[in-house]
């Protein structure tokens, strides 16, 4: 976008649209005579080269795409103005960020176009003088034609843009994946967290065959998650013309225009693999959610900085992505200016370090296994024979996938045996007088690494007091032992939307019976009527270890964190013959008491599988899902966990 551009968003009918001209675009800001200390390129410290090469880590979970807009004031040879310094500086602070112990782990650059402000070939050659810096270190990167860089759509012909940024300059580029006969359109494909992912540079307007060609290419690549970049797509909305943003909503303050529609209907909505689209032209930045025709999320931002101080001071957008936690972060900066010191920054510069409102840093929430489901699902992991899971040590092994159908009940005629072979079946199934409904079920649902695929649904309480649950035989061999050297305990749970912490706090997954009391046991905190052993969840959600162990008085507790609902986490106590450490999905807790802990006392009683015994009577019955159990005589590491890799799997 700049001086001659008339072009503005259109808006949308449900709400009314303020533009402003010089806002929208059309007008632009002018770079007057540079004062002392001013951050030109005289006056900005050098920037120092990196050196090596780019060198991102393609497997990390963690990467960073970075986008640049436009940059064209930067380049304006018919005035005799150019400034390649900010755009050089970005591009280095790119090659020292690029390693994953930068934190940044840049794997790819994208430019969203206008290059230069004229399209002359002084201009480009400049610009392209800039990208040789990214060549020389093998960069992978993407850039586009904006409507300063060309005129008309991608059937014009040759242009000095397309002589000095088109496919030839790729040609030694590993990520360079082809471009369209125009050459104006082009492809690239990266590695990033282990996986491909496709990113298309269309031109500033792509042609009926540029559109084809874009959508075969993304069908023969099937499997892969793709960033859509163009010079427009979405413009941006005005919220009482206050600029810069400071009301409104932040995550719908952009508009697709009339283009914008063209490239939605005939490219992104029928194609699920697009799940982010980029472009510049327009400003401010802004955003929007729109749904695809699969009824799945795109975003489209707006992201230009060509308004602000000196031409947008060669600004990245920072796109980091975390599969980890299903999370974009996004930023804002000007390596130009944070390279040099905070003293020598003029007052503008000093403005445009990093930009921090609500367009400019933000988080994208984004399920990445369900949102590529559709093209790329995550291959399930498949049932493992119980054999496999019966490590040396196993004393008991339960589990819940061969039972009954799915929503049938567990009847108590069924037997769920010890896998193990050690004879600690669960084989008494009581019910709570009063009890109506299914309260104890056959369900397939289960933890997506856990051994069984299927676990029993507790429906279960204590305001009133109903369910049902399950106790090994009463003269079982896990009813007596002491567990000497430590022991591992494991279970997979999911705790239901519908849990309410009024009627289920203190449910035990398992317990072993028998009052502290009774065993003998009377010092600090101990409640002599409670069982000696149970694995509860508190009146919110946080998993509980209690334990009277052989050589105390009074019990050890560990705790885990709150844990969400309608979500399968896997539970691991672990003691090592003198402390116990509670795990969530392999993760230490924080509340691991370093007491001595040795073994566990016992009174020759069951131990019960959703049951919570009370002096005596039962007092509360599980409500929610039990995957597979695992009951252990040893300390087993985290990658001998029934959630770990198994190669043979």
């Amino acid at each position: 976008m700049g001086v001659h551009d008339g072009d503005e968003p259109q808006g949308a009918s449900r709400r009314t649209f303020l533009r402003n001209a010089g806002l929208a675009g059309a007008g632009a800001v002018a770079l007057g005579p540079l004062t002392a200390g001013a951050a030109s390129a005289t006056a900005a410290p050098a920037v120092p080269g990196p050196g090596g090469r780019w060198n991102p880590d393609p497997e990390s979970l963690q990467f960073t795409v970075a986008v640049m807009p436009d940059t064209q004031f930067l380049y304006w040879g018919a005035q005799g103005s150019i400034n390649p310094e900010p755009q050089e500086a970005s591009f280095r602070y790119i090659i020292e960020e690029s390693g994953k112990a930068s934190g940044h782990n840049i794997v790819f650059m994208a430019h969203l176009g206008d290059l230069t402000e004229d399209a002359q070939s002084s201009s480009m050659a400049a610009a392209g003088k800039a990208f040789d810096i990214l060549d020389s270190h093998g960069v992978a990167y993407s850039v586009l034609a904006g409507n300063h860089d060309v005129s008309g759509d991608d059937t014009r012909g040759s242009t000095p843009y397309l002589e000095i940024m088109g496919p030839k300059r790729f040609a030694k580029s590993a990520t360079f994946a082809g471009a369209d006969p125009s050459g104006y359109n082009t492809a690239h494909i990266f590695r990033a967290a282990g996986r491909e992912w496709l990113l298309l540079a269309l031109d500033w307007r792509t042609s009926a065959t540029g559109f084809a060609w874009a959508n075969q290419f993304v069908k023969a690549h099937r499997g892969l998650p793709v960033i859509l970049t163009a010079h427009e797509i979405v413009g941006s909305v005005y919220d009482d013309n206050v600029y810069p943003y400071q009301a409104g909503d932040p995550e719908n303050n952009a508009v697709l225009t009339d283009y914008g529609r063209q490239v939605w209907d005939e490219l992104i909505k029928d194609n699920d693999q697009i799940f982010l689209a980029l472009n510049g032209h327009f400003w401010p930045p802004g955003r929007i959610t729109k749904q695809n025709t699969a009824g799945n999320d795109v975003y489209l931002h707006i992201t230009n900085y060509q308004n602000r101080y000196f031409g947008g001071g060669g600004m990245i957008r920072l796109y980091h992505f975390d599969l980890v936690r299903n999370t974009i972060d996004v930023e804002t900066i000007s390596p130009w200016i944070l390279a040099q010191s905070p003293e020598h920054r003029n007052k503008l510069a000093a403005q445009e370090a990093r930009l921090t409102t609500p367009v400019d840093r933000f988080a994208i929430g984004v399920d990445f296994a369900r949102r590529f489901a559709s093209f790329s699902p995550v291959p399930v992991r498949p049932s493992r024979p119980a054999a496999r899971l019966v490590v040396p040590g196993t004393l008991a092994y339960w589990r819940f996938d061969g039972g009954g159908a799915n929503g049938a009940p567990v009847t108590a005629g069924q037997t769920i045996r010890d896998l193990s072979g050690h004879g600690n079946d669960l084989s008494t199934l009581t019910v709570v007088p009063g009890s109506t409904g299914k309260v104890l079920t056959w369900s397939d649902q289960h933890h997506p690494d856990q051994p069984g695929h299927g676990s029993l649904y507790f429906d279960g309480g204590q305001k009133p007091l109903h369910g049902a649950y399950l106790t090994t035989a009463a003269k079982a061999p896990l009813n007596t032992e002491t567990f000497p050297r430590g022991y591992t305990i494991e279970v997979f749970v999911k705790i239901p939307l519908d849990w309410n912490g009024d009627s289920n706090s203190w449910m035990a997954v398992l317990s072993r019976w028998g009052e502290a009391g009774k065993a003998g046991k009377n010092g600090q905190n101990t409640d002599p009527q409670e069982p000696i052993v149970t694995l509860s969840f508190s009146g919110d959600r946080e998993p509980q270890w209690n334990c009277y162990p052989t050589n105390l008085s009074y019990p050890t507790t560990n705790w885990g964190h709150g844990l969400p609902e309608d979500t399968w986490w896997h539970l691991a106590i672990v003691n090592d013959g003198r402390r116990s450490v509670l795990y969530v999905e392999g993760c230490p807790t924080v509340d691991n008491p370093a007491t001595p802990s040795i073994g566990i006392t016992q009174l020759g009683l069951p131990w019960a599988l959703g049951g919570y015994d009370y002096g005596g009577a039962i007092n509360q019955i599980f409500h929610g899902f039990v995957g597979d159990v695992r009951v252990v005589n040893r300390p087993l590491t985290v990658g001998e966990f029934m959630i770990a890799a198994d190669r043979r799997s």
